[in-house]
This record gives structure tokens, sequence and C-alpha cells, in this order.
């Protein structure tokens, strides 16, 4: 009976120590010797910031280096450790608009033709955001139709996840059009430095060298720019790889 005891305990340990590699970001704390989803995330957001960090899902060297620099600036205990409190103030600065881009802040940003109706891309953005810009201006005039976008990529109207899918398959980012849902696991995890596509179950929108491209916002209803900020809570942000 003890053997069997002491079996069970040992079990328990080794499962409750296997690191999980699905975890969302802000679900357990994250230290040196982690893997996974969240901290990919957590590694894309500390760049974000001005903490330039390698985005590969390992909690190494150089994250722990990057989380002390975080720390540091924010008046943290300095241990390298990303605690789920820490986490929740990380996750409020990036949804905060505006503030603390420093690595974005530096790129050039595109801008609403005279007309308000198209962007235009800017100088020296890669071919791919070129191509976006180009292809969600080609629907800026179209209406907002549930569905729309889904059956046929090029359609009379377009919802949410329908307008982000056109932009990113016009740039030879993405194969066939996706829902919602479904872009909330598109590419890789966190903003990016030039397209972040936001989504949850029921929306979705795309930024595109700093421009928002969504289907809702003051003004018409359906694919349009929306040079006003919307507040990323409760969306999940994710990125083309490279972008």
């Amino acid at each position: 009976m003890r053997r069997k005891f002491l079996f069970a305990a040992t079990l328990a340990g080794l499962l409750v120590a296997v690191p999980d590699a699905h975890a969302a970001f802000g679900d357990r704390t994250l230290r040196r010797g982690a893997h996974g989803h969240d901290v990919r995330v957590l590694q894309a957001w500390l760049t974000r910031l001005g903490f330039e960090t390698t985005v590969d899902g390992r909690y190494g060297r150089g994250t722990t280096r990057s989380v002390r620099g975080y720390e540091r600036r924010h008046g943290h205990r300095i241990d390298g450790v990303m605690s789920r409190r820490q986490a929740r103030g990380l996750r409020r600065r990036i949804e905060r608009p505006g503030t603390e881009a420093a690595p974005l802040a530096a790129l050039p940003v595109a801008s609403l033709s005279p007309d308000g109706r198209t962007a235009i891309a800017p100088a020296g953005a890669p071919p791919q955001v070129h191509a976006a810009i180009a292809a969600a201006n080609r629907i800026t005039a179209r209406p907002y139709r549930y569905g729309g976008g889904h059956a046929r990529v090029e359609d009379s109207g377009y919802d949410c996840s329908g307008a982000v899918s056109y932009a990113l398959i016009g740039a030879g980012l993405l194969a066939s059009p996706l829902p919602s849902s479904n872009l909330m696991s598109y590419g890789e995890a966190g903003p990016g430095r030039w397209i972040s596509v936001y989504a949850h179950g029921g929306h979705a929108y795309v930024v595109i060298a700093g421009l928002r491209f969504d289907t809702s916002g003051r003004g018409e209803k359906g694919p349009r720019w929306r040079p006003e900020s919307r507040s990323g809570g409760g969306f999940t942000v994710r990125h083309p790889v490279g972008l």
C-alpha cells in the first residue's frame, strides 16, 4: 500500500511539473526553462515594448534578460520571472492605444488618401504590406454582409473576417478565407511590426502599417480604413511570420 501511495504521489508531481505548451499568456508564472504558446506571446510583446527578444517559444537566457529589463523599467522585483500579476500589467500596456510602442513607433505608417476611402502605403514598407493595403483598398466601397468573402474571395460584400482574409490573401499571406475563430491561431503570436490581426470568436480586424482596417467603427459599416484607435482588449493578437 505504501509503495502504491509513493508511486501515485511521484506521478502527480511529475504531472504538475510538465510545462503546459498550450497555456494562454497569463495563465501561469513563466520562468527560465518554460516553453509554449504563452512564452511566444511574452517574447513578441517584450519586443513590442522595446526589449528585442527572439520569438522561439523557449524561455532561455535572452528572454530572461529581456524580462529583467522590463522589471527594471517598471519597478518590479528583478528576478527574470514573469509572474501572473506582471503578465496582467504587461497585457494592459500592450492593449493601451498609443503607448510604449518603441519598435513600431520608428516605422513609417500608412496614411489615408484625401477622400478618406483608400490608404497609401508608406515608402520603405515590405512588398507584402503594399500588397495588403492595395487589396484592402479594392473593397473599401463594399457593404457589410454576413458571411461575405468566405464562399468566394471576390464578393459583393464582406463581413469582418472576410475583409481581413481578403487583405491577407491579396498579399500572399493567406491561402483561403478564414472565420474569426480560425484567425485566432493565424501566423505567429503577438502583434507584428507591420501587420497585426486581432480576432476573437465574434469579430476580427487588422492593423496594417499602423492603420486599422475594420468593418465596424465610426461612419459607414463595412470594410473601411478606420483612423480612430480601438482597444485590443479581449482579442487574440497574431501576425504573419516575419512581419
